[in-house]
């Protein structure tokens, strides 16, 4: 397996794993603190981050799959903003804030080193 595919598989993982974290946040906010439209919107953007990615795997082009690849990124800015307003607003605790806003700073930052590293070859090979 060629290091494309391992790091595929890597982001494939990390972004199912944070979405099933976001699935479990939806069910704590719903049954222990009776919080329904937040946990419904970081649900949607907690988990769009990864869907995005997938689409961004059999994207039809380059450029789609950089596409892609920022919407997945805005997803992941959106949860972190929805993480900050649960936290200011006693939803979850410190502990909870930290351990979730870490996981998505990771994803952000595997979107935008992707990113940058498809606008580069994406880049050159219009210059070619």
């Amino acid at each position: 397996m060629g290091s494309f595919e391992d790091k595929d598989k890597i982001y494939k993982e990390k972004f199912l794993a944070f979405g099933v974290r976001m699935v479990k946040l939806k069910k704590f906010l719903n049954t222990e603190k009776h919080e329904y439209c937040l946990a419904d919107q970081i649900l949607r953007s907690g988990t769009s981050i990864g869907a995005n990615h997938r689409e961004a795997i059999y994207a039809e082009s380059d450029s789609d799959f950089v596409h892609k690849l920022a919407v997945s990124q805005k997803e992941c800015s959106e949860t972190l903003y929805w993480l900050d307003l649960l936290y200011a607003a006693e939803y979850i605790d410190e502990k909870q804030y930290k351990s979730l806003y870490e996981d998505a700073e990771e994803i952000m930052k595997m979107l935008t080193s992707s990113i940058l590293s498809a606008k580069k070859k994406l880049t050159e090979k219009t210059n070619q």
